[in-house]
C-alpha cells in the first residue's frame, strides 16, 4: 500500500498529465483521499483511481500539485534525488562542454524535473532560486547533494547563493529572502561577486544585487552569433543590462559599440566589463530610455548605427497582458528598422513564454511593413541547450531570437 495521499481529478487534468505535463490546477482536482501537509508527495490518480504520477502538494497555489515522477516503483529517498541531480550535471558536462560547464544553468526547474528550482553556476559560486514548496522543503538535501556530486566531478564550489527575493514566493506561501546558504561544506566567509568567462569575455558578476540570479546565461550562443556579423559594424545594443551583447559585439571586431540601459548601475557595470577585457575603445555606455532613444534617433534621422541590437525585459509575465506587450515589442523593432540603413543588421528577441512565436513573428511581420522594409533572414535561434525545451511542458520554451539584414 502507497502512504500517499490521492489526489483524484478532472479528465482533463487527466489528458494533460498523460501528455507529460507536470502541474495539475487547483481546479482539476475532485476529490482527495488521505491525509497530507503542503509540501508533502501525493499521488495523482484518475477519476476511475488509476494512478498517473507522484509530486509535491500546495493548496496555496495555483499549481496545486507538481508532478515529479510518473513511476510508481520510485522510492522518493535521498538515492532518488542523488540519480536525478547527477542526471542533470552529465547532461550540462555533454551539451556544454568543460569550459562552458563553468558558467551554465544546471537546473532548469520542470524541464530537469525539479518543479520551481533554478540553479545557475558562476564558476565557484551557484546561484538558486526555490519557487515551489516541495523543493523548499528538502533544500537542505537537495543542496548539499549537489555540492558534493560537483565536487566529485573535480568542480571546486565555494558558496551557494539563494535569490528568493521574488514576488512569486508569495503565491506559494513563502516568504521572500536572499543571502547564502549554511552548510558546513562551503566557505563561510565567500565573496558576493564571482568572476566568470563566457566566449571568451570576462564578467564580474553581483549574485546579490543583479537582475535575477545576476546575468543571463541563456544568449550565451547567441551572442556569438552577433560577435560573428559585427565586424566593422556601428552597432547600438539596446537593453544592454551587463553589456554581453555589446562586448561580443566590440570582441566580434565592432567599429564603435554604443551600450544603452535605463540602469545607471547596468551601464556602469557595461563599462567595467568593457575595461577588464580591453574594449574600451570605442565602447559606449549610455543611460537613456530605449523607447525615447529610438525615438529620437528615427526624428533626427540618424547614420550613426548600421547594427541594432534588441534584448528588451520580458514585456509580458501573464497571458493577460500581452498584447500591452505586442505593441511594446512593435513599437522597438518598428523604430530599429527605420533606423537602420539598406543593408544593416537587426537582432531582435524576446524572452517570455507568454509572447508565443507565432505572435513574435507575425509582429515582426507588421513592423516591417509599416517600416516599408523587407527583412532577409540570417538565422532563427532559442534559449541555450542548459535551458533546455521540453516538447511536452511548452513553459519550458521561452526565448525567441531572430537576426535580419535589413533590406
Amino acid at each position: 500500500m502507497r502512504k500517499f495521499a490521492k489526489f483524484y481529478i478532472t479528465p482533463k487534468g487527466e489528458r494533460a498529465a498523460r501528455g507529460g505535463h507536470p502541474w495539475v490546477f487547483g481546479e482539476e482536482v475532485t476529490h482527495v483521499e488521505g491525509e497530507y501537509q503542503n509540501g508533502d508527495l501525493v499521488d495523482v490518480v484518475t477519476a476511475k483511481g488509476k494512478y498517473l504520477g507522484t509530486g509535491f502538494v500546495n493548496d496555496v497555489s495555483k499549481i496545486r500539485v507538481r508532478i515529479i515522477s510518473t513511476n510508481t516503483n520510485d522510492k522518493f529517498d535521498e538515492a532518488f534525488w542523488e540519480r536525478r541531480l547527477r542526471y542533470a550535471l552529465d547532461y550540462r558536462l555533454t551539451v556544454m562542454g568543460e569550459q562552458d560547464f563553468n558558467c551554465c544553468r544546471l537546473i532548469f526547474g520542470e524541464a530537469d524535473m525539479f518543479p520551481g528550482l533554478t540553479v545557475d553556476r558562476f564558476n565557484d559560486i551557484l546561484v538558486t532560486q526555490t519557487l515551489s514548496l516541495g523543493i523548499e522543503l528538502r533544500k537542505q538535501m537537495l543542496f548539499e547533494l549537489l555540492i558534493k556530486i560537483l565536487r566529485e566531478m573535480g568542480q571546486n564550489i565555494r558558496g551557494l547563493y539563494e535569490r528568493n527575493d521574488v514576488k512569486i514566493r508569495r503565491l506559494e506561501g513563502m516568504e521572500e529572502n536572499k543571502g547564502f546558504f549554511q552548510s558546513p561544506l562551503l566557505d563561510a566567509a565567500c565573496p558576493t561577486t564571482a568572476e566568470i568567462c563566457e566566449n571568451g569575455i570576462k564578467y564580474t558578476v553581483d549574485v546579490e544585487n543583479g537582475q535575477k540570479t545576476g546575468f543571463f546565461l541563456d544568449q550565451k550562443y547567441n551572442r556569438q552569433a552577433v560577435a560573428k556579423i559585427a565586424k566593422g559594424r556601428h552597432v547600438l545594443d539596446c537593453f544592454t543590462h551587463t553589456g554581453s551583447f555589446a562586448l561580443n559585439a566590440a570582441k566580434g571586431g565592432a567599429a564603435s559599440v554604443t551600450a544603452v540601459d535605463i540602469s545607471a548601475e547596468a551601464v556602469r557595470m557595461a563599462e567595467h566589463n568593457a575595461a577588464i577585457n580591453g574594449l574600451a575603445a570605442g565602447f559606449k555606455g549610455l543611460q537613456a530610455n530605449v523607447f525615447d532613444l529610438l525615438s529620437e534617433l528615427v526624428n533626427n534621422k540618424s547614420h550613426d548605427y548600421d547594427f541594432v541590437i534588441l534584448d528588451p525585459p520580458a514585456f509580458t509575465k501573464s497571458g493577460s497582458t500581452v498584447k500591452n506587450a505586442v505593441r511594446g515589442y512593435k513599437e522597438i523593432n518598428l523604430k530599429a528598422m527605420k533606423l537602420l540603413p539598406r543593408g544593416g543588421y537587426l537582432a531582435t528577441c524576446s524572452c517570455s513564454h507568454f509572447m508565443k512565436e507565432e505572435l513574435f513573428v507575425q509582429m515582426l511581420h507588421d513592423a516591417a511593413k509599416d517600416a516599408c522594409v523587407s527583412l532577409r533572414q540570417i538565422e532563427v535561434r532559442q534559449q541555450a541547450p542548459d535551458h533546455p525545451v521540453l516538447w511536452n511542458v511548452p513553459e519550458t520554451f521561452y526565448l525567441k531570437f531572430y537576426i535580419f539584414q535589413v533590406v
